[in-house]
């Protein structure tokens, strides 16, 4: 292998030192015909890169050989080294994808491709492009699980050279790596990674904090290191007395796991520091049980403190028993046992044991739990509404604690901390979730909204008429569960404008003496293009928002077939559009005469909420009366489904018991009050505002006798 003095980038055949180490770490696993095609790639990478420096001064290259040798400690294969060594290069250089796969082949240039940033779109807000780009690197991911090991190796070597950058960007890059890479790093169960990124992050956004808590774990008082020595040696005796082949390490604390445990479980340094940390590997799995019984027959556990993590794995494939003793000192004894394998795993995660040879993920159980995550995660993205709210959705799944729950067959399901009964709908799947009504937890019959502790089973109880509602969003934790109300609830809004916007489109048009089934199809696609509409129903749904006055619409389209536009209509009383009052998506009931069915109305377009609707004999009438081409004539149909709000002004005597007395009126005629409210009050007479749901004016008509017949009501008046 060549020396390498330091010669320039490029050209020479004398390979930078770097280089040199990175093609050392090579040796231990690839041939050398793989070798080669990573020394290929540098090559080519030092050419495009020439004359480029970062923040620091270094020539660019060193960058990128610095993240390939970052993977090779992970023991990736030559395809993913190749791609590290020029992921930047597309974004970066004018070397294009082609001269990629035509030297390396389709496969690194996808994983290069998937890397790299979205440069060329243009976006409203930094905010706004990260999101964009994250979710183009997660599609990637979907592709091909290498991609996010590039993504994450590359933020490594960024964080540990952040000191270049200026303030501003070494905090933001800071941040976004703390509530975004270090997660997915341990999601994917990468943990030597994931603390890496962590304490990087931490000391780069609060260096201070950083400093003082890095200071107190280097200065551990002679006493405490000495008690270390002492439980370690005891714990090593009696595992060799139980004749168990062992590995026994003690678990050093990071500033930032210190700094969040204080945080989130409120507590001081100093009982945060007050606790020994060990970790026992050993070889096979009946020997990390056969351990666990040593070290609880050396020391009591603590009570609640055991977890299993062999028999219910974490969701990104960690496996350890995790116990906590009761020392010797008075302080407590943090202890793993896991095997080799699972030690290995721990640490690097899907990286660990790569089987892409055989073109597979392997039956590593880290690998198979990344690719469901990202198969989620790909859903979730394609009814997403844009790319900001896929990543707030991402993050609620990056990664709280999770209980672990059991469906009636026995399969297992990891859900996010507080998670309902509604989030284990929706993980079983998207159409139980849509059709849930409620749910048996251990074999009891609990609310949708209950929430759920580990080991319970669940069996969820639906119904085909069942359907998700806005409130849903109120009591789920899940991104998935998250995703798939919004999306159902889009749609129905979407059907419900669509329709509303063809009947008002409809009518506009029989103004002119025309109709939307006589305007030429050919018409009709010039002006969706002429407007950038993708589809009719995108026009109709736009017109049901108050986005577009139908009879302008209706003109334009008349105009395009060669006829002379009539005159903008005034409304006409038989040409009113039926509503029944499911179209909840586009239609609003003002709530300054709130309308019930039976009362004379009339809609009024407004830009974004749609057509509001008002009683004829609202005060704001008049007003919109002075744009008619907002005016929306409208009736109810026969058929007019849910309930309405009323306001009711009741005059009753001041005394105690009458606000009962009227409330068990309203509920007699099946009403139900949302709200009251004292308007005025004296010695002898109160006025109190009611706000009750009713189905029709016959209903409202109702409620309004039986609260007159009360001998303490002196007078009702409808608002």
């Amino acid at each position: 292998m060549p020396s390498a003095e330091s010669a320039p980038s490029g050209c020479s055949d004398v390979l930078p030192q770097d280089v040199v180490a990175l093609e050392r770490k090579l040796a231990d696993y690839l041939d050398a015909e793989q070798i080669g095609k990573v020394r290929r790639a540098y090559r080519l990478g030092a050419e495009a890169h020439a004359g480029q420096t970062r923040k620091s001064g270094e020539p660019y290259i060193t960058h990128p050989v610095a993240v390939a040798g970052i993977l090779a400690d992970l023991r990736l294969d030559w395809e993913t080294l190749c791609a590290a060594i020029l992921h930047d290069a597309l974004e970066d250089t004018p070397l294009p994808r082609s001269a990629i796969a035509a030297e390396f082949g389709e496969t690194v240039a996808d994983l290069v491709d998937g890397v790299t940033k979205l440069d060329k779109l243009r976006f409203g807000s930094r905010q706004e492009a990260a999101a964009e780009s994250f979710r183009k690197m997660l599609l990637a991911m979907a592709r091909d699980l290498r991609v996010i090991l590039i993504k994450l190796a590359d933020r490594l070597h960024n964080m540990r050279t952040l000191d270049a950058m200026a303030d501003e960007a070494r905090r933001r890059i800071a941040r976004e790596t703390l509530e975004i890479y270090a997660p997915i790093a341990q999601r994917l169960g990468m943990n030597r990674i994931k603390s890496e990124l962590q304490d990087l992050g931490f000391r780069a956004l609060y260096p201070c904090r950083h400093a003082v808590l890095k200071k107190r774990i280097q200065a551990q008082p002679v006493v405490r290191r000495e008690a270390m020595s002492k439980i370690e040696a005891q714990l090593a005796q009696k595992l060799a007395q139980e004749g168990l082949p062992h590995r026994l390490v003690g678990r050093v604390k990071t500033p930032w796991s210190i700094y969040t445990k204080m945080r989130t479980e409120q507590k001081t340094l100093d009982q945060v520091m007050d606790v020994f940390g060990f970790r026992i590997v050993v070889q096979n799995v009946m020997q990390c049980y056969h351990a666990l019984g040593a070290v609880h027959s050396l020391y009591k556990p603590l009570d609640a403190r055991f977890r299993d993590f062999i028999a219910i794995p974490k969701a990104n494939g960690y496996q350890s028993l995790h116990t906590v003793l009761f020392g010797p000192y008075g302080s407590p004894i943090e202890v793993q046992i896991r095997t080799e394998e699972m030690d290995l795993i721990a640490e690097r995660g899907i990286a660990a044991h790569w089987a892409y040879k055989s073109g597979e993920a392997g039956s590593n159980s880290a690998q198979s739990r990344a690719h469901d995550w990202v198969r989620n995660l790909l859903e979730s993205q394609q009814v997403a509404g844009s790319s900001l709210e896929f990543l707030e959705n991402v993050k609620v799944d990056l990664f709280p604690d999770e209980v672990y729950l059991f469906t009636p067959q026995g399969d297992i399901l990891a859900l996010p901390r507080n998670a309902t009964v509604l989030d284990f709908a929706y993980a079983v799947h998207t159409d139980v979730g849509n059709h849930a009504v409620a749910a048996r937890v251990d074999r009891k019959l609990v609310p949708l909204r209950s929430k759920l502790v580990s080991g319970q089973t669940v069996e969820v109880i639906t119904a085909p008429s069942a359907a998700p509602s806005p409130q849903w969003l109120d009591y789920v934790v899940s991104s998935k569960a998250r995703t798939a109300i919004r999306h159902h609830l889009k749609r129905l809004e979407h059907e419900d404008a669509v329709e509303l916007g063809h009947r008002m489109l409809d009518r506009a048009l029989e103004a002119l003496d025309s109709s939307l089934d006589r305007v030429p199809s050919e018409h009709i696609e010039q002006y969706l293009a002429e407007q950038r509409y993708r589809r009719l129903e995108d026009l109709l749904a736009d017109i049901a928002l108050g986005n577009r006055m139908p009879a302008q619409v209706a003109q334009a389209l008349t105009r395009v077939q060669g006829e002379l536009p009539s005159p903008e209509p005034m409304p006409a009383a038989g040409e009113k559009i039926s509503i029944t009052g499911a179209e909840r998506g586009v239609l609003t009931f003002a709530a300054c005469c709130h309308p019930i069915p039976g009362d004379e109305i009339m809609g009024y377009l407004t830009a974004g909420k749609g057509v509001v609707v008002h009683r004829l004999e609202c005060r704001n009438v008049p007003e919109y009366r002075k744009s008619p081409e907002r005016w929306v004539p409208i009736d109810w149909d026969r058929n007019v489904e849910g309930d309405y709000r009323a306001g009711l002004r009741i005059e009753v005597d001041n005394k105690p018991g009458v606000l009962a007395q009227v409330a068990a009126a309203v509920a007699a005629a099946n009403s139900n009050i949302d709200s009251v409210e004292y308007r005025e009050r004296d010695l002898t007479v109160a006025v109190l505002d009611f706000a009750i749901e009713v189905r029709h004016r016959k209903h409202l008509a109702d409620v309004i006798r039986r609260v007159r017949r009360l001998g303490v009501v002196h007078g009702v008046q409808r608002l």
